[in-house]
């Protein structure tokens, strides 16, 4: 069932390009390297060096962590290996989130204590000065919104981050957090970091590009290959040495054992051929797929040895044909609110309900009003 790629699959520098992230300044390479389950857990401290260097060396310059990643030692692994290969802060890009940092109840949230102190936990385990972008890596019902758009405004006047955004956040979170930035002169958002891939689409296909196209947020998608499905490599069971063997992923083996995860692995098998036909692999295609949705500035990559990397960068070759996935879209269902362009990009064709009265609100507020976005303390 696994497919081959025809194509060289480790001449990849050329092919990375670099995207705004969002409709800000910063310039992201349109794949990541996410440390989400590898770092400082799965594999050992060389095989991420080699990764790092290998991604770094291919034109790659973002690299996604937490504080919550293996219990801190994601950022441990990743500043230690920054630290060593000396490279210049200004030529690549850290993000990581705060949320789930320790057990204390103080330890955990978006309260302006746990943003901040948060962040300066990061920093010290990431032997940096600031990262470039902090998430909030989730909602948190017990924090007032404005509270939290204070804190992170906060942390951005005081140089720990140049900018702020969300994981896993609703379109209506997002649209609150940014209508609270414009009513007190605070930062908003600039990114919202979401799952995407062939069986998780709705939010950046259907409300992601409004966010984008009215209020500037980008995405930075994260599972590309389904947590490995779309490898094939679950279709005869979950092997020992897989991610849904590993303790603490139990949820991952059910759902590959579930109804719908076969379902999921009857229609990867067709992904699978349209492959082989294209002369690559399915996670190949699968990459190259999530880097033609509008608003992505950047699809995170998790890979735990460098033949996964190289495969991973492979996509790229398939991206750069212009090749029209028409045909690939056309095997799953759309949402009813897109249609398609002829490149194969998903457009709305009507604001998604869920956003647009907010949507509408705001900016009507802000023509009104000739507000500008600034600076708070």
């Amino acid at each position: 069932m696994s497919s081959q790629c025809n194509a060289p699959q480790n001449d990849a520098k050329g092919l990375v390009e670099e995207r705004n992230l969002g409709k800000s300044g910063l310039r992201v390479s349109c794949l990541g390297l996410g440390t989400w389950v590898t770092f400082g857990s799965q594999i050992s401290d060389e095989m991420a060096e080699n990764l790092m260097t290998l991604a770094f060396e291919n034109g790659i310059n973002l690299f996604d962590t937490a504080e919550v990643y293996a219990s801190g030692r994601a950022e441990i692994t990743l500043g230690n290996i920054i630290k060593k290969k000396g490279w210049r802060r200004s030529s690549f890009v850290i993000t990581t989130k705060i949320y789930w940092g320790g057990q204390a109840e103080t330890e955990r949230g978006l309260s302006r204590k746990h943003i901040i102190e948060g962040l300066r936990g990061s920093l010290s385990r990431l032997q940096l000065d600031y990262v470039d972008l902090v998430f909030a890596n989730r909602n948190d019902v017990n924090s007032p919104m404005e509270e939290i758009v204070r804190a992170m405004t906060f942390v951005i006047n005081q140089g720990m981050a140049m900018y702020w955004g969300t994981s896993r956040w609703s379109a209506m979170e997002i649209m609150e957090a940014y209508s609270v930035a414009r009513q007190f002169n605070l930062i908003p958002p600039v990114c919202e970091q979401a799952e995407y891939h062939y069986f998780q689409r709705d939010k950046v296909e259907v409300q992601l590009p409004e966010l984008y196209h009215k209020i500037g947020v980008g995405a930075m998608t994260w599972s590309p290959l389904a947590c490995g499905l779309i490898t094939g490599k679950y279709s005869d069971g979950v092997p020992e040495c897989s991610r849904a063997a590993m303790k603490g992923y139990q949820w991952l083996k059910e759902r590959v054992n579930s109804e719908e995860g076969r379902r999921q692995l009857a229609k990867i098998k067709e992904l699978h051929l349209l492959a082989d036909r294209l002369g690559c692999t399915a996670a190949q295609l699968a990459i190259a797929w999530c880097l033609r949705s509008e608003g992505v500035s950047s699809v995170l990559l998790g890979v735990s040895n460098t033949d996964q990397l190289l495969e991973n960068l492979g996509a790229l070759q398939i991206f750069s044909r212009k090749f029209s996935f028409s045909h690939f879209l056309q095997r799953s269902k759309q949402p009813s609110s897109l249609r398609v362009t002829s490149l194969g990009v998903p457009r709305l064709s009507e604001p998604p309900v869920i956003i647009e009265a907010e949507t509408r609100r705001i900016l009507e507020q802000e023509a009104r009003a000739g507000s500008k976005i600034g600076k708070g303390d």
